[in-house]
């Protein structure tokens, strides 16, 4: 019963509940962005979308790891990124607005290519049959529900009612970030005797995945030569994501709690590469400054 109320009820509400906050920040102006900004938000959308989930596939191909751990990594690479994206650009001084942005693209156009991922992973790493494939329909439908509508929702507070959304903006975010600390906590908790096991397991490549999309991020906004601060949020956008979303899928759709892992791991680790990238960012910044005045 306890699992049940975790997986089926809190899991998901907490989804929502995150994702409302990112729906509070959001305002229409952020999607006619993509004609403003078609370089940076086609780069940002190909990375998350095709290369993410193709770099995720090739380096568990060099790496041998559990059925279920490999079907999390891919799980994982197949999330948008998330909230944490934007606070990352913030600090980092990228391009707030392009971050929002792309976070809200990348996660309705995900809503479609994440069952189709994850079923082919399952298939791939999986094939005997232990582990339930996800329905195409009921699937962008849950999570539409779960990550699409209170978007949708939090956009209409913040048009409808500002005042409300003001209000509302600080208590959400900080439940947001209660509900992250707690999902991760409660994913480790729960593997606890194999959690030093699966973190050897799974903790490099997550690690790997991390890095070498942000330096995939960073190398090919240098190569399309958009400016320096969509150049960090490219960069933030390719190689953060969304680990509270592959963690309710892991639990509340497919049952299978060793699939949270590596989301889990994922969002420990990318926390210390993001003060890095912010603190490379922040410095680059002073560096190039005084050259362009």
């Amino acid at each position: 019963m306890e699992q049940n109320f975790i997986t089926d009820i809190f899991l998901p509400l907490a989804l929502a509940i995150i994702m409302l906050g990112m729906g509070l920040g959001l305002v229409p102006n952020d999607f006619k962005r993509v004609i403003r900004y078609p370089k940076a938000v086609t780069i940002g959308l190909i990375n998350q979308v095709i290369l993410l989930p193709l770099i995720a596939y090739l380096l568990l191909s060099m790496f041998s790891l559990k059925p279920e751990l490999a079907v999390g990594v891919m799980l994982l690479s197949a999330c948008p990124g998330g909230p944490t994206s934007n606070l990352i650009s913030h600090l980092a001084k990228g391009d707030v607005a392009l971050s929002v942005t792309l976070t809200a693209v990348t996660t309705f156009v995900t809503m479609f290519s994440i069952p189709l991922i994850v079923n082919f992973s399952i298939v791939h790493f999986m094939p005997s049959g232990e582990a339930v494939t996800l329905p195409i329909g009921g699937t962008i439908l849950k999570l539409t529900t779960i990550a699409v509508v209170p978007v949708i929702l939090g956009m209409m507070i913040k048009k409808f009612a500002p005042t409300l959304s003001r209000k509302a903006d600080k208590p959400v975010r900080i439940m947001s970030a209660v509900f992250l600390v707690l999902i991760i906590a409660g994913a480790i908790l729960k593997e606890r005797s194999n959690v030093m096991e699966y973190f050897a397991l799974a903790g490099p490549v997550t690690l790997l995945l991390n890095i070498l999309t942000l330096a995939t991020g960073f190398l090919s906004a240098k190569l399309f030569k958009v400016n320096h601060r969509q150049s960090i949020t490219v960069t933030v956008e390719s190689g953060i994501q969304n680990g509270t979303l592959a963690i309710a899928i892991g639990a509340s759709m497919l049952k299978n709690v060793p699939m949270t892992i590596p989301p889990a791991i994922y969002s420990l680790i990318m926390f210390f590469t993001a003060g890095i990238v912010i603190a490379l960012a922040l410095r680059n910044k002073e560096i190039v400054k005084p050259a362009t005045t």
